[in-house]
């Protein structure tokens, strides 16, 4: 990884660790594949966090501009697969 995550400044330490842990999430669902429960559990704590859609889209994008990960495709195949399956991009 040769690239910073797309943060806020006026996020806690605590906020800032929640998105991180999701942008991870995102990019193991494209490295190695990721539980669907865990990468589910990762997205609704970075909604508490960034509950704008429009904001979610920004941030998204930036991470999909920086890494080449798209957050918005896992999260559909997630959204689509079954509890207990593997979410591999």
């Amino acid at each position: 990884m040769d690239y910073q995550y797309p943060i806020l400044y006026d996020w806690s330490t605590n906020e800032t660790i929640d998105v991180i842990q999701f942008y991870t999430s995102v990019e193991k669902a494209y490295e190695k594949g990721i539980d669907r429960e865990e990468l589910m559990g990762a997205y609704k704590q970075f909604k508490t966090i960034v509950p704008s859609i429009a904001e979610e889209k920004k941030l998204c994008g930036e991470l999909e501009e920086l890494s080449g990960y798209s957050a918005y495709r896992v999260m559909q195949k997630a959204k689509n697969a079954s509890p207990g399956d593997k979410i591999k991009m």
